[in-house]
């Protein structure tokens, strides 16, 4: 495995580990342990500064891998980190909190695309561990 291959691995484990722990141990930690005025606007803090974390070691990764078919599944995933944290997170936050001031349709909306984002996260972990997979087995 050459040294670009390495620092690529390495990357893509980071950027897999780094989503399952934001997802599966610190929101819902978070959410549990925090009282809801703190919980939620510390989230929202979180949120932006994970999406460029991983939205930027996705874009390192892809230029290192540039001549494969892998590059082009993690700019996809790029764009949806972007795409997620510059439009679907500020509606998110906008349905929630006309939800909290008593709008039905909000929550409905709210909780719609809070789904989706959900689902988009899950997607782009899929297509990591798929591409860490093809970069791991190539070598």
């Amino acid at each position: 495995m050459d040294t670009i291959h390495i620092i690529a691995t390495f990357l893509l484990a980071l950027i897999i580990g780094g989503m399952f722990f934001f997802a599966a141990i610190m929101t819902p930690l978070v959410f549990t342990k925090l009282p809801p005025e703190t919980s939620g606007p510390f989230i929202r803090q979180a949120f932006p500064v994970y999406s460029q974390a991983m939205a930027g070691m996705t874009i390192l990764t892809a230029a290192l891998l540039f001549k494969s078919a892998e590059a082009i599944h993690l700019s996809v995933v790029f764009v949806l980190f972007l795409w997620a944290w510059l439009w679907l997170t500020p509606r998110i936050n906008r349905y929630r909190d006309a939800q909290l001031q008593g709008d039905e349709n909000a929550e409905k909306a709210f909780n719609l695309l809070h789904r989706l984002s959900v689902g988009i996260n899950l997607m782009q972990m899929l297509a990591i561990g798929n591409v860490l997979y093809r970069v791991v087995t190539q070598s």
